[in-house]
């Protein structure tokens, strides 16, 4: 059986603005408990006085621990 972690840029990891590098930190740190990016993909969402703004959403799995 597998579990899903869905990581965006309103993350904890990316209380500021966003950084490649601490996307890597984060990946780095995620792929320490076992997670693996699967899925990757940019999304357009409605911003501020009718603006779009552009937000990654990165969709990672592992083997769920045994229960």
């Amino acid at each position: 059986m597998k579990e899903y972690k869905v990581l965006t840029q309103k993350d904890k990891w990316f209380s500021s603005k966003f950084d490649p590098g601490r996307l890597e930190e984060a990946l780095n740190a995620y792929a320490g408990e076992g997670w693996r990016v699967v899925s990757c993909v940019c999304g357009d969402f409605p911003g501020f006085v009718g603006r779009e703004r552009q937000e990654i959403v990165i969709i990672m799995e592992r083997e769920a621990a045994a229960s």
